[in-house]
């Protein structure tokens, strides 16, 4: 019987989605749960040197960094992702490589900022790809990076892990990446919360932080290199 491979069965699956996940990403970045990720990075990363989309997906994000300005490079395990990447269009200050993101192509201190949105807890080792992206960023620099939270609904595939099946899941909830960072060369610099329609700016505004993150969708990090 063959064993499971985390990294062919992720890309088998990410193929699989790319299409869906196509018809969906412009309205997720310009009026949904991505909307505020390019503004809150630009407080933060100057438009210098190049930027890293690691997990890009069909580019949508990568593309709204080049319109604001940035020298992008978008990367992700997905074929199917790339190749529709590309067919959005390709500049001089705009490209895509597939790539795997604890094995990144990339020589040390390449980039000037970069940003991982929904993708660290995709993988099957998180802080290997923590790593790697650590590796990749110079030093003093920022990473901005979107955690998936407990309301998400791409939770629902974990389950059938309960039934000892080897399952792609979201591996770690907001606190658990924080931790993680603080202990693996990174400090927190900022972060926000994205929730659903149902959560009111009134009910979180005086909630501590570890609160606010369980009520999340996804929370917003800011990390910078050491």
């Amino acid at each position: 019987m063959k064993s499971f491979d985390w990294h062919e069965e992720a890309e088998k699956q990410w193929d699989k989605k790319a299409g869906f996940w196509h018809k969906s990403s412009e309205d997720m970045w310009e009026h949904g749960s991505r909307k505020t990720i390019v503004p809150f990075l630009a407080t933060y990363i100057p438009k210098e040197g190049e930027v890293a989309d690691f997990g890009c997906g069909d580019g949508y994000g990568s593309w709204k960094l080049y319109q604001a300005g940035y020298r992008v490079i978008g990367v992700d395990l997905s074929r199917e992702m790339i190749e529709k990447a590309k067919a959005r269009g390709e500049h001089e200050r705009l490209r895509f490589i597939q790539g795997d993101l604890t094995q990144l192509p990339f020589a040390d201190e390449t980039f000037s900022g970069a940003m991982a949105i929904n993708s660290l807890e995709w993988t099957e080792e998180p802080l290997k790809a923590l790593n790697e992206m650590r590796r990749v960023l110079k030093r003093d620099h920022y990473l901005c990076v979107g955690l998936l939270g407990p309301t998400a609904a791409p939770r629902k595939n974990s389950y059938l892990r309960l039934y000892g099946k080897p399952v792609i899941c979201n591996t770690m909830m907001p606190w658990e990446f924080e931790q993680l960072a603080q202990e693996n060369g990174w400090d927190i610099i900022d972060g926000q919360g994205v929730y659903k329609r149902g959560v009111h700016e009134d009910t979180i505004r005086s909630l501590p932080t570890e609160l606010k993150q369980a009520l999340t969708f996804m929370w917003l990090f800011m990390l910078r290199k050491k």
